[in-house]
């Protein structure tokens, strides 16, 4: 694990090694420019590619509900258009070196990335900065996109198995910006002006409050030179300003118990099951995810076996945390046929409550540990994989931590622990969000 200091406190124009090479990680160093804008980079010679990224630390949970889905509007229009080049030619020049490239938005956070020859990333660099320093968000294209997020809303409203998230923390954080679809909705992307988009760009992309991070075959040096150059107006303009601080902690986020239901002529009930969580950096993560793991992570865990193997239930049942800075939430996903949904129900709240009770065998511990210690690396081999890992300790954690530290946390993990953990989460009171073919008041 590393002692260095949080971006916010390391000097301006200083670089520091956050990771020594040979503790599954190659060496991870991060620069702080003037004007705040922070490289991250991770060593990978033996490899003939590199992935490059650069994050804004805020996502759809930093809007307002008038303006509910501009993180997201934002994040397509940086593909349209800078001062440099048009939309075609950002997709042409990328495409020319076989990147794959693409940009994403959460509740937290919002990244555009790409993956290339390690030859080919000083052009990844160039383009990908471009995009995020010198957007001109011209008029025409935002009206295109507006259309184009329109149809996005509409495809995931047709995707029932997907949508059941949104019904959930929508019911769970009512009255949360966590509660709000990263999408937006009809109503306010229809509404939202370029003026509010525009002012959520300079706001949220200023270089104090951008995480750029690079892994693969590459030259840390030779990064941060290209990035200093393709921001070099920007942190002129940045001044002294500081890098933000982790997104760690805050105010209590309030959880609703109860049921939602969406009734919709579905083929199949789709279902989440859940309760209050835990924020990502509670010391028991490591046992919550072996928990999870036990309960619902494969096809050899709990639910598996008692809803699909053993009495034939749904096809699809498993169980997942999320995490944000402040709150969690943990919970069980099932698709099974309409008339099923009640005995489906019924088993999984019978094996939380057992396993609330007892906790674990010491065999679904070790299989749970094994489980997770091998997606756990066959996750982060890729070069992708490598640079999401730096911006997400960077954004969300006041220290890096090394593959080997991570297995290590998971070895470390007893039965008591994931007994005290079981006790503590899933004898809250529980949230239940239901898509399918039922009258409203219908009881679950």
């Amino acid at each position: 694990m590393s002692s260095a200091p949080i971006a916010a406190e390391q000097d301006l124009g200083s670089t520091i090694t956050l990771l020594e090479p040979g503790d599954g990680s190659g060496l991870v160093r991060r620069t702080v420019l003037p004007g705040g804008l922070r490289v991250l980079t991770e060593a990978m010679p033996a490899v003939r590619s590199a992935a490059f990224g650069i994050s804004a630390t805020t996502g759809s949970r930093d809007e307002d509900d008038a303006h509910a889905g501009a993180a997201h509007f934002l994040e397509h229009l940086l593909f349209k258009g800078t001062e440099r080049r048009d939309a075609m030619r950002i997709s042409a020049l990328l495409d020319s070196v076989g990147a794959d490239h693409n940009a994403y938005t959460t509740k937290e956070q919002t990244t555009y990335h790409a993956k290339v020859l390690d030859r080919d990333l000083p052009l990844a660099i160039d383009v990908v900065s471009d995009m995020v320093a010198n957007s001109v968000l011209d008029p025409g294209e935002v009206e295109t996109e507006r259309g184009v997020i329109l149809e996005e809303i509409a495809m995931y409203e047709d995707e029932p198995g997907d949508l059941v998230d949104d019904v959930f923390a929508a019911h769970v954080y009512a009255g949360s910006p966590l509660g709000r679809p990263i999408l937006g909705t009809n109503d306010t992307i229809g509404a939202l002006p370029r003026e509010r988009i525009l002012e959520q760009y300079r706001e949220a992309y200023r270089p104090a409050e951008l995480i750029v991070s690079a892994a693969g075959n590459l030259d840390h040096d030779e990064v941060v030179a290209a990035v200093r150059t393709a921001f070099s107006e920007r942190l002129a303009a940045a001044g002294e300003d500081r890098p933000a601080g982790p997104r760690v902690g805050g105010a209590p986020v309030e959880v609703t118990p109860g049921t939602a239901l969406l009734s919709r002529e579905t083929e199949q009930a789709h279902l989440l099951l859940g309760c209050e969580g835990m924020p990502r950096t509670d010391e028991r993560r490591y046992a919550l995810r072996v928990l999870s793991a036990a309960l619902g992570g494969g096809m050899s865990s709990r639910l598996f076996q008692e809803v699909r193997e053993r009495r034939g239930l749904a096809y699809a049942v498993h169980s997942y945390h999320s995490a944000y800075a402040d709150t969690g939430l943990f919970q069980v996903y099932a698709g099974c046929l309409p008339e099923k949904i009640d005995e489906v129900l019924g088993v999984c709240r019978e094996e939380l409550a057992n396993v609330a009770a007892s906790g674990i065998t010491e065999e679904e511990l070790a299989r749970a540990k094994g489980q997770l210690k091998g997606t756990w690396v066959l996750a982060t081999e890729g070069t992708e994989a490598r640079m999401a890992r730096l911006t997400g300790h960077e954004l969300g954690y006041r220290r890096h931590v090394s593959l080997d530290d991570d297995l290590a946390a998971f070895d470390a993990v007893t039965l008591d622990d994931v007994a005290a953990v079981a006790a503590d989460l899933l004898k809250r009171p529980q949230a239940l969000a239901v898509i399918g073919p039922y009258e409203e008041g219908r009881v679950f």
